[in-house]
């Protein structure tokens, strides 16, 4: 649950006691979510959502890390608390969140099975980015990743805890089928499209190479939920720490800005239950697929242009970005290709989103750095970007706009001083090639069939070097 910070103020500014929980509003619920990938966007939105549920006090979430324990480590040091704050160009407002009750690191594997193999436990929800799933260009899961070949030594030997989210993901839901503890959801809350089948396709095909009766019980007890989920959340700086200390009156290590929209659609079953996510806005439909790639092209394929063409031309938010007339240009020219392939009709009001997300996007007051958006391009494009260039074409159109993101990647990665993605030695091998043969190595990456087609690859050969700073705007 949350409360506005008028009511856990009223202490003086300059004691700055540590954010806790002696308020009784702020009891502890039950453990009945347990999530993987904490981090300030599932801070802002999945944890946000559920404090704001009409049964908030009986749902209370278990958060596990990622790669390091220290974002668990700073939240248990004030019981799971952290405030957040809604950032418009109006002003700041605040909120503390209670809802999540066990920051805990992810690599303690054992207290992660543990919890999925109570029975009170219903609902796990993943933010783990869109390459921690492992599957390749074909769609399944790449059983050859170096990562995936580890855990599955580690399960098979039952010698040590595997070390990927998708790994100890598989390895709890073992336990909850030993311990009989029934059916539950997983809910994926990534940026993929069809992401519940993703998320199936991963757990399915990792329990499938361990232990094929593990795989069965899997397809037969756990449902995978689809979502589309939205909320601008910037990463935290000590000028956002300071913000809270100076409008509330207490210290907290551990504050999320976020942007005021928030938007959650949701499809799928809930065999063991789930909050009332609906009383703070949440949507659930029969069919997502339409929400879903509006939001993955307009919003998160809008990013991913401006993450690479933005830094090409030397700036470093989205706003700064968004401001530049060739970046907004590049962009209006993306939405026109994707906007003419959505489904879905009057329904998802494309003009009014299109709009809202200018004003978002201008939001100077939100640093959205652009180096944050720009990892694990090879996987993000191939949601993003690919999907809306192969439309285009089938259409008998050149998909030059969608093409123009795949250049503006292919550009970044060989510029960028540091360059964070899943294939960063493929990509830095490929960026040895020369001419037409390098611009094929890179797509083939991104998606093989892409690859395949002499004039996708002669289009975006063509686009190279659009971003130089100082080029015209084509």
């Amino acid at each position: 649950m949350s409360i506005e910070q008028t009511d856990v103020t009223g202490k003086t500014a300059g004691s700055l006691p540590q954010l806790d929980r002696t308020l009784n509003v702020f009891a502890k619920p039950p453990v009945r979510i347990v999530h993987l990938g904490l981090g300030a966007f599932h801070r802002s939105h999945q944890a946000w959502y559920t404090s704001q549920a009409s049964d908030a006090a009986e749902w209370g979430i278990a958060s596990f890390t990622g790669r390091r324990p220290d974002a668990a480590l700073a939240l248990a040091e004030q019981d799971g608390l952290f405030t957040l704050v809604e950032r418009a160009d109006s002003g700041d407002t605040f909120a503390v969140v209670g809802s999540i009750v066990e920051p805990a690191d992810g690599a303690d594997v054992q207290r992660l099975a543990e919890l999925v193999s109570a029975p009170a436990t219903a609902v796990v929800t993943l933010t783990v980015t869109e390459a921690a799933y492992r599957l390749g260009a074909d769609g399944q899961l790449d059983t050859a990743a170096s990562d995936v070949v580890s855990d599955l030594a580690l399960l098979a030997s039952g010698s040590g805890n595997p070390s990927t989210p998708l790994g100890r993901l598989v390895f709890a839901l073992a336990a909850r089928r030993t311990a009989g503890a029934g059916p539950l959801a997983v809910v994926c809350c990534d940026n993929l499209a069809d992401n519940g089948m993703v998320a199936r396709k991963a757990v399915t095909g990792l329990a499938a190479a361990w232990d094929a009766e593990l795989a069965a019980w899997v397809a037969a007890n756990v449902s995978f939920v689809s979502t589309s989920v939205d909320r601008i959340t910037p990463r935290t700086t000590d000028a956002d720490i300071a913000a809270v200390e100076a409008a509330c009156g207490y210290r907290d290590n551990s504050p999320v800005v976020a942007e005021p929209f928030t938007n959650w659609v949701l499809s799928g079953d809930f065999p063991a239950g789930r909050p009332r996510w609906e009383a703070a806005g949440a949507v659930f439909v029969d069919h997502i697929e339409p929400y879903e790639n509006r939001k993955l092209w307009l919003l998160n394929g809008a990013h991913s242009l401006l993450a690479y063409a933005g830094q090409l031309r030397g700036h470093t938010t989205v706003a700064q970005a968004l401001a530049d007339p060739q970046c907004l240009n590049a962009v209006e020219s993306f939405w026109d290709e994707a906007e003419a392939n959505l489904s879905g009709g009057a329904d998802l009001q494309i003009p009014a989103y299109r709009a809202a997300l200018l004003a978002r996007f201008g939001n100077a007051r939100i640093a959205h750095h652009l180096a944050q958006i720009a990892m694990d391009g090879s996987t993000k494009l191939r949601m993003r970007a690919v999907p809306v260039l192969l439309a285009e074409r089938a259409q008998g159109r050149s998909g030059a706009a969608s093409a123009l993101m795949i250049a503006a990647w292919i550009d970044f990665s060989a510029a960028a001083e540091t360059f964070h993605d899943p294939l960063a030695i493929e990509v830095a091998d490929a960026n040895k090639l020369g001419g037409t043969e390098r611009v094929q190595a890179l797509l083939a990456l991104v998606d093989p069939a892409v690859a395949a087609e002499d004039a996708v690859v002669e289009l975006v050969a063509g686009l190279l070097g659009t971003f130089a700073a100082g080029a015209d705007s084509r």
